[in-house]
């Protein structure tokens, strides 16, 4: 998912995970150019960014060399390299949530500091550039099963992530006159820890250049039988790939290319555009021009026209609303010869915006699960089986260990997978068949409500269960999958207890 959870080191820790990484010409002002990249997938609400990781996004000036089948970029030494650190959390006064700072140094040299999470984000004094840090609505939108190419809706609706975003001057910082294209990529690297005793920390967690690197081309769902090699690939040095990893690196990307071309059960690349491909590919960074038109359409189209054969024609660059993944999907399958691969959604939970810092704003509102079932027996029998707030009557449930009495009760849930949740009793009225409780911890969502009643219906009585929830952690399509099943399975487990109506 363009490059979310793109490795098992970045599954394991979320917070070095990037994302995504965007370039474009800033909606405000055609004379600035707009940097943007996305950390912590399904980032919740109390999200922030971690304090012993460096954040960076690196450009560098990048020539056209060759065109066709010999197609090939090249990047100069020079770098604008703009790096974060963040800071620890600080408290604050009556219980509010804790501030974070930060600290962006430009190429310059020169240092900004930043709060986390404030909307008008920090500028320098003299204007040139300008930094937001914080949580937004993730922008990007999956609405495939890769492996078998599947419609399905967007994978990642509701999703937050942590967003850094840098604006400048565009002439003052790149200097365009020397030549206007450029590469981009960002980066998560760690902090020096020079007096170290044991062993020594990867070069660097994770990096992107252009989407899809990892979960698409090198790890490629339908290749079952291949090794991983994204977190070998996501030590490399941007720019600079090793050059005795290069050879395995090159035939993973040829191998998966050639897979892609023929989905649609036909060749649609000649043999050497395919190696021509791989090694446009293998030279990963993002390229965008600053002298033409960035547009929602323009992403990879630099890539394209030189593969093809000719001088591109746009800026190209990705926007926050650039359709990126079914770009990519119908260049690979189809070598945009064939109809254009749209998948089962057209945009992301919110659209970009025109005004810093263009992320929208982070999803908030909660998600509903609910399920119901009708029964022919009477409400009271029915409630003296699942009205106690420990009952054992739900099949999914091994074990409940209750704590306390009463209103604030806990209730300790093993389930016959061994995980374990543990829910607080905020509401019970046994005359109306109701209680209300809250979740603590066991599924990684907050805001984290259900309802369990039971009311009269014609001669029998309906149940309805209902839950309210905001992932924190996971994807919200995950949460909402585990709380579906949890709420199936219970009220259908009631059938084989008593008769359902008709």
């Amino acid at each position: 998912m363009a490059d979310h959870i793109d490795g098992p080191r970045s599954i394991g820790d979320p917070s070095i995970d990037l994302t995504d990484l965007f370039a474009f010409t800033s909606p405000e002002n055609p004379g600035r150019t707009v940097l943007a990249a996305d950390v912590f997938p399904s980032a919740g609400a109390s999200a922030m960014f971690s304090n012993v990781v460096n954040h960076s996004i690196v450009v560098r000036r990048v020539t056209v060399t060759g065109l066709g089948d010999a197609a090939a970029f090249k990047s100069s030494d020079e770098e604008y390299r703009f790096s974060l650190r963040f800071d620890g959390l600080e408290p604050t006064p009556d219980g509010a949530k804790p501030v974070q700072r930060g600290t962006c140094i430009f190429p310059d040299g020169q240092g900004l500091r930043l709060v986390v999470n404030d909307e008008k984000g920090s500028a320098t004094p003299d204007g040139v550039f300008r930094v937001y840090a914080g949580l937004r609505s993730d922008p990007f939108y999956l609405a495939w099963l890769t492996e078998s190419l599947k419609k399905i809706p967007n994978l990642l609706e509701h999703d937050n992530v942590l967003s850094i975003v840098i604006e400048f001057d565009t002439d003052h910082v790149l200097n365009p006159s020397k030549g206007s294209l450029f590469g981009v990529i960002a980066e998560t690297t760690p902090l020096p820890r020079p007096n170290a005793l044991v062993g020594r920390e990867p070069p660097r967690f994770d990096w992107i250049g252009k989407p899809e690197q990892t979960n698409v081309r090198l790890n490629n769902s339908a290749m079952a039988a291949s090794e991983d090699l994204r977190d070998l690939w996501n030590q490399q040095t941007p720019f600079a790939i090793a050059e005795d990893l290069r050879p395995l690196f090159h035939k993973r990307l040829m191998d998966s290319l050639a897979n892609w071309d023929m989905r649609d059960g036909k060749a649609d690349w000649t043999p050497a555009a395919l190696v021509a491909s791989a090694n446009v590919f293998l030279d990963d960074f993002l390229l965008f021009d600053v002298s033409k038109p960035i547009t929602d359409a323009s992403h990879l189209e630099i890539e394209k026209s030189t593969l093809n054969g000719h001088a591109h024609r746009t800026g190209g660059g990705r926007t926050l609303d650039a359709n990126c993944i079914d770009i990519l999907l119908t260049w690979l399958v189809n070598h945009d010869q064939g109809e254009f691969l749209q998948g089962g959604a057209t945009g992301a939970t919110q659209p970009g915006g025109v005004v810093f810092p263009y992320l929208a704003p982070p999803n908030a509102q909660l998600q509903t699960v609910i399920d119901a079932i009708d029964l022919s027996a009477p409400p009271d029998q029915v409630w003296a089986l699942i009205g106690q707030f420990g009952a054992m009557w739900h099949p999914l449930i091994a074990k409940v260990q209750l704590t306390g009495a009463g209103i604030g009760q806990l209730r300790r849930i093993e389930t016959i997978d061994g995980k374990q949740i543990i829910e607080r009793l905020e509401e019970m009225d046994n005359s109306q068949r109701f209680y209300r409780y809250g979740g603590i911890t066991g599924i990684q969502a907050s805001n984290y409500t259900g309802m369990l009643g039971v009311k009269p219906k014609e001669a029998g009585s309906s149940v309805e269960w209902h839950v309210q929830y905001l992932a924190d952690g996971q994807p919200d399509i995950v949460i909402k999958i585990i709380v579906s099943t949890l709420l199936k399975a219970g009220l259908a487990s009631l059938k084989s207890r008593f008769s359902t109506s008709k």
